[in-house]
């Protein structure tokens, strides 16, 4: 936890504490779910060194968190979301004993590496897409692509910011990396992550995505990890990981 004189805020003491992220934590506190030295906090409080927080009545605390990083291969047919009520969320599939939150989602016909953890502010710059973290994929589409279709895709298609709010404006891709590996297969490599991009960029020119893997995040490779499973990060792979955030 951060020492100083003007103590830290609480929706990120909550963050920092891996129980909820910065906007989970706004929401709780309007809930009235977070206390701070017993009295309902609201948000804009600050929490002070000797402070005793909270959330549901229980205690709440950033020392005594370990710090958790997980590669997890998503299976198809399961969603990121935090919401425990849907049967297909990937914390219901996931059988690990802290609460966790993934960084970066996946669509649910999208496969391949997600990364979670109950570091928030970690979560927080990794998905900030002005730090252009690189994200891969690997990409096969429902015909053949050509060399115009490959330039086309890294010299950045102007996309609505949100598809399903046609007031949401539109914002241009960044240029970016796309190999092609086959007929109709590519690898791209990202450093944002507007919604279902990959798959909007191939529409823009006509083509459909029928096969979808995230294989790395920043320095985390998927490897030969299992569809379904998780492991822990190395230590090597937390501190690069750490380092690359700073």
């Amino acid at each position: 936890m951060e020492k100083n004189i003007d103590g830290i805020r609480i929706n990120k003491y909550l963050s920092q504490a891996g129980v909820l992220s910065r906007r989970k934590a706004d929401e709780a506190i309007e809930r009235g779910e977070i206390r701070i030295n017993g009295i309902l906090a609201t948000n804009g409080d600050r929490v002070m060194p000797g402070d005793e927080v909270t959330y549901k009545g229980s205690p709440v605390s950033v020392e005594e968190v370990e710090r958790v990083i997980l590669a997890y291969n998503k299976p198809l047919g399961l969603v990121c979301t935090s919401k425990e009520a849907d049967k297909d969320s990937i914390f219901r599939k996931i059988d690990y004993p802290d609460m966790l939150y993934y960084v970066g989602r996946l669509d649910k016909n999208s496969q391949g590496l997600v990364l979670l953890t109950n570091d928030g502010e970690l979560a927080n710059h990794i998905q900030k897409a002005r730090n252009n973290h690189e994200k891969e994929y690997v990409v096969r589409v429902n015909r053949s692509i050509d060399e115009n279709f490959v330039k086309g895709m890294m010299s950045g298609i102007p996309l609505q910011i949100d598809p399903n709010d046609e007031d949401s404006g539109t914002r241009v891709t960044k240029k970016c990396e796309v190999i092609q590996t086959g007929k109709n297969t590519f690898r791209i490599i990202l450093t944002e992550g507007m919604n279902r991009q990959v798959r909007r960029m191939c529409e823009y020119f006509g083509y459909r995505v029928v096969f979808l893997k995230r294989v790395r995040v920043m320095n985390i490779g998927l490897g030969n990890l299992g569809v379904g499973e998780y492991r822990k990060l190395t230590k090597n792979e937390e501190k690069t990981l750490r380092d690359l955030c700073k």
